[in-house]
This record gives C-alpha cells, structure tokens and sequence, in this order.
C-alpha cells in the first residue's frame, strides 16, 4: 500500500539511466537531497513511492519501495517532493494495526491524525540525554529477577530459529507495566513477519485485551524489503511523539531485528555497494545505531522511551554480525538457550550469558526491593557452581559428589524448574520472584550466601527449605 503524497514541485523527470532490483538511478536532476521523497509514474500512470538514498555528481539513486517489477527505463517519469517519509503521529493509533507508513490495515476506519512527522526523528543533544533509572516489570522471572529492564534502556533478546522468542515477546508486551502507575504504552514492530506468525500476535493481543495499549506496525515477509527498512523508523517516530509530547513511557519491542538486516544487506547488493562481514553492508553499524539511539530519556521530559529489539542468531552463532553489532549499541542482552528449550523449559533464558548492564541503576529499595541486587549476585554464583557440579556428575556420577556439590545440584535443578520456567500466561510480580529465589537460595547452607547482607538472610531465607538453617 503506497501512503498518500502531496507534490510539491511540478518538474519530472523521464526515464531513468539504469533499474536494478529496487532501486532506479535518475540523471541530471537539480536540487534534491539525501533522504527525499519521490514519486515515480509507471507507463501506465500507476504511481509508485520512492527516496533518495544516494547522490551522485550527475544522477541520485531512488529506493523504489513498492519494487521495480515491470518498469520501464524509458516511460517512467520521476517527481522529487521536496521533503522526507512523514507519516502521521495521534494517540489514536493505539489499539490498531499499520502497515510501514502508518496506514491501518485492521479494517476499521482511518484515526485523526495530530500531525505528520518525519520517520527519522531529529538528533538529540546528547547533553539532554537523562540517564536512564526506574524499574519496568515485564513478570518474566528470567528479565525481572537477572536482567531487569530500566526504563530508557535498550535491552535485545538474542535468540535462535525456532526457539520460542515469538511467545517470550508476546508475553512481554502482553505483561510490561511500570509499578508507578504513569502512563504505559507499547509499540510492536514486526519485520518479515510470516502471516501464520503475524496471526499469533494479533490474536494474542486481541484475545487479551493488550491490543487497546498497543500500536502494531506490521511488515509481513512478503512485503517488498524497502519497506522493512522503514518500519522501524515508523514505530519509533510514534513513540517519540508519545513519550516527550504526551509525557507517556514507551516500550517499543521490535522483532526481528535479523529480518530487517538482510533487508538491508538486499538493497546494499541492489546498489552494488563494496559488502563488509558475511555480505552486509559496513555500514550497518551506524544503521543500527540510527534505530537504537532513538530510546532514552530526556532532561525536562516525563515520558521515556524503552527498546527490546529480538533477533534471530544465524546457526546461533552469537559473533554473527547482528548479533556482534547489536552488543555494541546496547546495554546488556537477554540470550536464550537452545538446551533450556529441549528440556521445556520456557522461556529458555540462560542466565550465565545475559546481562543488564543498567539494571542495578533500577533495581533496590524504593523500586522493587532492597534484597533484590543481593539475590541476583548470589543467584548468578550458586549457578555457576552448579554448572560446576553438573559438570561433575558426568564424570563421577551424582554419588561421587560431597554433599555442598549435591547441594548446589539440588539449587540448580529448583532454580531451572521454578524460578526461570514459568507458563506463557504466567504473569509474576518482583515479590513473587523475589520470594522463588529465596526458595532456591534457602536449599544452600547459609554459609555460602555470601553475596547477601545477614540481615537479609535472617529476614527472608526459608528455612522451611532447609531444616538445619546451616
């Protein structure tokens, strides 16, 4: 669907030097700039959209968003319309389906438009940033309990194909809510979706009642690969509207992310760009930056904007390029295993490779609890000595073990069965995670709570799971 455009200058061009998969090379045009829109008229007066994205000495490479099928070198005629992709921002788009260019494609009627904006935002001073503080509670132990969101964060869940992200992502926007009660929206970004996996999100919204909370901009895997480029910028246009002109807290949650880059290396091949690692293009670095950067906070503005962008790793291969880069721009990442998965565990969070880099900036007394970073530290090293004893097992067997070894067997297997499994439905509060890792933390001896201040201990271990209190 091609979003409805205002001409604003009257002179066109015929023809185009060369056409190569989406992409049209227009020459000895005047006064047009990166990032322009064009409109391109077809021979037979259909009308396609388009954007510059390249300009040369003497000609400018358009970006044809519904494809170049059945185009014309000599009988197409080009309009530059002297301004960038807008596409509409209202409150009104909350509890609807778009399309990339913020049309609805629920079959209700068109909302009342505030006004347009440009989808590629406008730079922030960096200086006006705020740092990013305040707990979000998405009631997913594996996130809330390890690796905590903090509102203006930008945490991504690195996952494999085939794992359940699509459920674990779901559940999120299905459960997120701040414990302050301000004003709590979502934006869902899907890109490459197929229809069977964009059938599941709908109808998880729907079926729920969260769909009345969340703006779905929906880019299915049969759309042309242009368009996946721009829906991302598109949803996190409406957020910045959302977060700092109606003051609201966004979590924008976008999947998956691995689809948009092989958009993107598609048209960098298009345009017969020199490739970097594994064929995409070398700048996909500061193109994913241009996405990411657009969470945060701002001084002066009540409204934040949160990202979890999920990705899909190749061969699950965490040193992929999509992967790597995204690592680089964000603040930790929640990585899922596929051993977790195989023994049912959902969702399969493994622990030992996430991380929340600002999750103690949001976490503690005031905000969840003040025994909440104590338990994580400590949680994070009794599992690692249970791996260490699993290990052990294999060699030994579970009868060569001491009894501080069968001990931490015991911990790991209750961690794993109680406090990251948990059902698609299943939305916990802090306290009541907080209260399982007690459970798991009370089958060790006090003694090797180490993390954990003693007035914590003496407060919250349960001695009903371990009898001798030692």
């Amino acid at each position: 669907m091609t979003p409805s455009v205002t001409t604003t200058s009257n002179l066109e061009y015929k023809g185009a030097a060369s056409i190569s998969g989406p992409i049209i090379v227009v020459e000895n045009v005047q006064n047009v700039g990166y990032d322009e829109l064009a409109y391109i008229k077809t021979q037979n007066g259909e009308i396609r959209l388009g954007k510059v994205i390249q300009i040369m000495p003497k000609a400018v490479a358009v970006q044809v968003f519904e494809g170049t099928n059945g185009l014309s070198s000599t009988e197409i005629y080009t309009r530059f319309l002297c301004r960038p992709l807008e596409i509409p921002v209202s409150t009104d788009m909350l509890g609807r389906v778009m399309n990339s260019f913020g049309e609805p494609i629920d079959g209700y009627p068109c909302f009342f438009v505030d006004e347009k904006r440009d989808i590629n935002g406008y730079p922030l001073n960096p200086i006006s940033r705020e740092y990013p503080r305040e707990f979000i509670q998405t009631g997913i132990s594996g996130i809330d309990c390890l690796t905590s969101l903090v509102r203006g964060q930008k945490l991504p869940v690195f996952s494999g194909p085939g794992l359940s992200h699509n459920e674990l992502a779901a559940q999120i926007v299905r459960q997120a809510k701040i414990r302050t009660g301000d004003d709590f929206n979502i934006i869902f970004i899907a890109m490459g979706l197929k229809n069977d996996e964009a059938a599941f999100f709908k109808k998880s919204f729907e079926e729920t009642g969260t769909i009345k909370n969340v703006a779905m901009f929906l880019n299915l895997a049969d759309d042309p690969p242009v368009e996946r480029i721009i829906t991302p910028r598109a949803g996190l246009t409406l957020a910045e509207y959302l977060a700092y002109e109606q003051d609201r807290h966004v979590l924008v949650v976008m999947t998956d992310m691995t689809n948009y880059c092989e958009a993107l290396r598609e048209v960098s091949s298009s345009m017969e760009e020199v490739p970097s690692r594994k064929g995409y293009p070398g700048y996909m670095y500061s193109d994913l930056a241009s996405i990411y950067e657009r969470a945060g906070r701002i001084h002066g503005k009540k409204g934040s904007i949160t990202q979890m962008p999920i990705l899909t790793m190749p061969n699950d291969d965490i040193t992929h390029p999509i992967p790597d880069l995204t690592g680089y721009i964000t603040e930790g990442q929640v990585v899922l295993s596929r051993a977790l998965e195989k023994q049912g565990i959902y969702p399969p969070i493994n622990i030992t490779t996430s991380l929340s880099r600002l999750m103690k900036d949001g976490i503690g007394k005031g905000s969840t609890r003040e025994d909440h970073d104590n338990v994580s530290s400590q949680l994070y090293a009794a599992y690692a000595q249970y791996n260490a004893a699993k290990s052990l097992v294999t060699i030994i067997g579970e009868e060569g073990l001491g009894n501080r070894d069968k001990d931490y067997l015991h911990f790991g297997e209750y961690f794993e069965q109680h406090l990251i499994k948990q059902e698609h439905t299943e939305n916990r509060s802090i306290e009541e995670t907080l209260q399982i890792a007690w459970d798991a933390l009370s089958l060790l001896a006090t003694e090797e709570l180490t993390a954990i201040k003693p007035e914590y201990i003496e407060k919250y271990y349960n001695k009903k799971s371990n009898p001798t209190g030692n």
